[in-house]
């Protein structure tokens, strides 16, 4: 099993906004190396009981370790889009907590062979779970470079998307796109000179975008934070965590949708539509890392982190 040291961001809010009822039970959706929840695991009672899910088998196996430790926890390999099912598996119809920590983990990002990073070298992977799907090497293999342009200004914000498209299924064409450093280098001379030497590397959103799309990670999130308001008990909360706009604002509007249902003309005086709300915010405005949390884990400084609770 690797052992990689891993710093649960934003912690105690996280925890506060996760946990309604120490008697009550929980979902940890994105486990990774288990931070949040043995956190939370210190603040249940013996009645209280939590289930983690991740689709990264070195996570899986952690958590399995924690499983044998505890028995309020409970382990499952599985995607977060997956929830549905493994509430199902284990006999829980509501829950009262539900947390979700985005994107890639630390220990991901620290070990070369996963191919998230652009400063290591590595093979051109980035999958969650190596065991399913094609890694990023392959897919670029079979992708337009019209779609290509589509993921890499849509999921990574990137205002160079044509040019970054273009050079790398140049460098795909001529064999030279299997590593990571081999991606890093094409992003790095496809942007102006002048744009290439930010306080942001020119790789950062290309390896982001590319990320979210080798893993669906939108579709995931769309179908499981719409699954997790639907099995929360009343008063039960839904805590969620971020690292980029695109993620925070995809959090953000599908909370809204439950907040704010109704679809009614502006001009109606009432509304006629039926819908009514199941979803109110607790904390709609992101919390952000403190200063001494910024001092201790510079990876927490793009962390966002948002609150809503369940409506009767």
């Amino acid at each position: 099993m690797n052992t990689y040291t891993h710093i649960p961001v934003l912690a105690e809010p996280f925890i506060d906004g996760w946990l309604t009822d120490p008697d009550g039970y929980y979902v940890d959706a994105t486990f990774g190396r288990g931070g949040h929840s043995r956190m939370l695991l210190q603040r249940l009672s013996e009645k209280g009981r939590l289930l983690g899910l991740d689709r990264d088998p070195q996570a899986v196996e952690v958590g399995r370790v924690l499983a044998q430790e505890d028995a309020r926890f409970t382990m499952l390999h599985t995607d977060f889009s997956g929830m549905e099912s493994a509430l199902e598996g284990i006999g829980w119809s509501k829950v009262q907590g539900i947390g979700f920590d985005l994107g890639v983990s630390s220990p991901q990002m620290d070990q070369a062979e996963r191919g998230f990073s652009f400063q290591r070298e590595g093979p051109l992977d980035m999958r969650m779970n190596p065991d399913e799907g094609q890694p990023v090497s392959e897919r670029l293999k079979s992708v337009t470079e019209r779609d290509l342009v589509q993921v890499i200004r849509g999921f990574g914000d990137e205002r160079f998307a044509g040019r970054m498209a273009r050079a790398i299924l140049k460098a795909v064409h001529a064999g030279e796109m299997e590593t990571t450093k081999q991606l890093e280098n094409v992003c790095f001379h496809s942007v102006p000179p002048k744009a290439r030497h930010g306080s942001t590397h020119p790789a950062t959103r290309t390896f982001q975008a590319l990320r979210i799309w080798v893993n669906d990670e939108y579709g995931q999130i769309d179908s499981a934070v719409t699954s997790a308001m639907q099995h929360l008990a009343v008063g039960g909360h839904l805590s969620v965590i971020s690292f980029h706009s695109g993620e925070d604002r995809r959090i953000r509007d599908l909370v809204e949708a439950a907040v704010h249902p109704c679809q009614c003309p502006r001009e109606f005086p009432i509304c006629v539509c039926g819908k009514t709300p199941t979803m109110k915010w607790v904390q709609k405005k992101p919390v952000r890392a403190s200063e001494d949390e910024l001092d201790e884990n510079t990876r927490s400084r793009s962390a966002m982190l948002r609150i809503a609770q369940r409506l009767p």
